[in-house]
């Protein structure tokens, strides 16, 4: 007798209840995929997956509760086996940004046709990043338009290494207040929110060497 195959357990992650059914039914003509929850919010998002175990999430960009980015942070850290397909309705955003270096192997934009968004599954439950062509030009654009200064690209460097404000003050010969001045702007304009985000991202994109 032969062996079933194994399904790919997919996890819906969508605050639009349509967006969700949509998803569902697509999902539902394939034979070798399967929904197995379904999330209204980020929170929701991180139960489910905690309890269900999916092997690829597809997960809203934007939600209530907790985020996109922020959700992919905590179901990978709970399930680093899991893959977190990211959709968003724009093109571009330094929320995708978050999305990708939280952990997120795929992003597409909502406008993506149904083959598509199935052959990405597919993909990125083998292990493939699947990034569409209007986001990754977009992310391209972004990185290239990232303009630090050296003194900045120095401060980001000893963030990476884990230094505080004073030991960077005190290792450049400078004021705190200069230190705390230089990484609001650093922050801006990597797009992110807080240390550990751009010491990641810097890291990442090899920006710093650490």
């Amino acid at each position: 007798m032969k062996k079933p195959e194994k399904k790919t357990k997919v996890l819906l992650a969508d605050d639009h209840l349509v967006v969700r059914m949509g998803l569902s039914a697509i999902i539902s003509l394939e034979k070798d995929m399967t929904v197995v929850a379904e999330a209204e919010n980020g929170e929701d998002a991180v139960r489910l997956a905690a309890e269900k175990k999916p092997d690829v999430v597809v997960m809203d960009l934007m939600m209530p509760k907790l985020d996109g980015a922020k959700a992919t942070a905590e179901i990978l850290a709970a399930n680093p086996e899991a893959k977190v397909i990211i959709l968003t309705t724009f093109g571009g955003s330094i929320d995708v940004k978050r999305a990708l270096d939280a952990g997120a192997r795929s992003a597409l934009i909502k406008a993506t046709s149904q083959r598509d968004l199935i052959a990405a599954i597919r993909r990125t439950a083998a292990g493939e990043s699947v990034i569409c062509s209007e986001i990754s030009n977009t992310l391209e654009s972004d990185a290239d338009s990232v303009d630090l200064s050296e003194r900045q690209i120095e401060i980001l460097s000893y963030v990476a290494k884990g230094l505080n404000n004073r030991e960077i003050a005190e290792v450049m010969h400078v004021g705190r207040d200069c230190i705390k001045a230089h990484l609001k702007t650093i922050f801006a304009k990597l797009g992110v929110a807080s240390r550990s985000e751009a010491a990641a991202l810097a890291v990442n994109r090899s920006m710093v060497k650490v």
